[in-house]
């Protein structure tokens, strides 16, 4: 249901351009030992190639977010686009590996306008009643692009083409979205700048409810971005599995998010906000100390499953009420909500990655397990005083 507001949002198109951003995300996972080899670094040196991507990608939310705001959605987004395509580009072609880097970074600053761009554009032209179901469209693009990126690095690492190949794929598909995207706004007649926003990111922080939304998804950072970043690494240590196959059942995560997009509209009319920020939390915790008493190996797939739904039951509820925390300010919103993510998610990798040196498991797994149940409910009980009070 489209509100007159705003210019419709071609949806499918969106979720195509997260797919390509989230897809760059993951694609140097499985290219590490290639740019290992041919760059003659350590494998712990050749990871910077992501860390560059995801600070600047992170740290570009601040300022990504009130430029849409004042120069448009649409506009931002697909010179996002364009910005990619040129990055990864002349990434694919670079002849140093500090060369590499410092595509990577701008690479990673380009990217930073397109999913929580998509977000808020969503958020200008869906009805709130709509738009959880919506945003769980764009959330199918972003999970495939996880789960392909990362195959499509593995692919071509074992080809004469390399990383270069998977890059340049990239760099085509971030031409074609954008291509769409400017041919669909020439169509609509939407390219025009809207009038300026006022305050942007301060007029986020000075609405309370923006605040609560804003601790409750960087505490999601920590407690489950933080350490799921470890499940491997705990699989792989305590059932003694390999480190592909722990990844890949760590990955398992994503079909769980995927199953919940897929039924994205019907959770949302059977349970409803409230209770599906506390089942998420519940069931988050759940799948973590299952995880913890795990009884064999395989235990472990249907419990990543269990919690990558459980995680986008209690996420996407944050993210709808992301769009909606300043609506006259929204690209700023949706960019600081991202913001907090990542900064929760730094957080967490650098506390859980002391508890994995000591091989402490336990307060890997219960310590989250703990703080996703409080949470959940926590924000399902503030929901519940909102809307009684409204």
């Amino acid at each position: 249901m489209a509100m007159s507001a705003a210019p419709g949002a071609p949806v499918r198109l969106l979720a195509a351009a997260a797919f390509f951003s989230a897809a760059a995300l993951r694609v140097c996972d499985s290219l590490l030992p290639r740019f290992a080899l041919e760059f003659q670094r350590s494998p712990g040196e050749a990871g910077r190639l992501i860390v560059a991507f995801a600070v600047a990608y992170g740290l570009m939310q601040l300022l990504s977010g009130p430029l849409a705001d004042r120069f448009g959605k649409r506009r931002l987004m697909t010179f996002a686009l364009a910005g990619c395509g040129l990055a990864s580009a002349a990434a694919s072609l670079a002849g140093s590996f500090d060369t590499l880097l410092a595509w990577r970074a701008l690479w990673g600053m380009a990217a930073a306008g397109i999913v929580p761009l998509a977000m808020a554009w969503i958020g200008d032209a869906v009805a709130y009643e709509a738009r959880q179901a919506t945003l769980a469209r764009l959330l199918l693009g972003t999970l495939s692009g996880m789960v392909i990126g990362q195959l499509l690095g593995g692919l071509f690492a074992e080809t004469a083409l390399g990383w270069r190949g998977a890059f340049g794929v990239l760099s085509v598909g971030y031409w074609v979205v954008g291509g769409l995207l400017w041919r669909d706004a020439a169509r609509t007649k939407t390219m025009r700048a809207p009038a300026a926003s006022r305050g942007g990111i301060g007029v986020v922080i000075a609405q309370p409810w923006a605040r609560v939304v804003l601790v409750a998804v960087f505490v999601e950072g920590v407690f489950l971005l933080g350490a799921l970043s470890y499940l491997p690494t705990y699989l792989h240590a305590r059932e003694g599995l390999g480190l592909a196959a722990a990844s890949a059942v760590a990955a398992l995560y994503a079909v769980g998010g995927l199953a919940y997009a897929i039924c994205a509209r019907r959770v949302v009319g059977t349970l409803g906000e409230i209770r599906m920020a506390a089942a998420g939390g519940l069931l988050m915790a759940t799948a973590l100390v299952g995880l913890w008493l795990l009884p064999h190996w395989l235990a472990a797939a249907p419990l990543s499953v269990l919690l990558g739904f459980g995680t986008y039951l209690y996420h996407n509820t944050l993210q709808t009420h992301a769009t909606q925390m300043a609506p006259e300010a929204r690209g700023s919103a949706v960019s600081l909500f991202s913001f907090s993510l990542f900064a929760g998610q730094s957080l967490g990798v650098v506390a859980f990655g002391g508890t994995v040196d000591l091989h402490a498991y336990a307060a890997l797994l219960l310590v989250p397990a703990a703080a996703l149940a409080i949470v959940g409910a926590g924000f399902a009980a503030l929901l519940r005083r909102r809307l009684s009070v409204a």
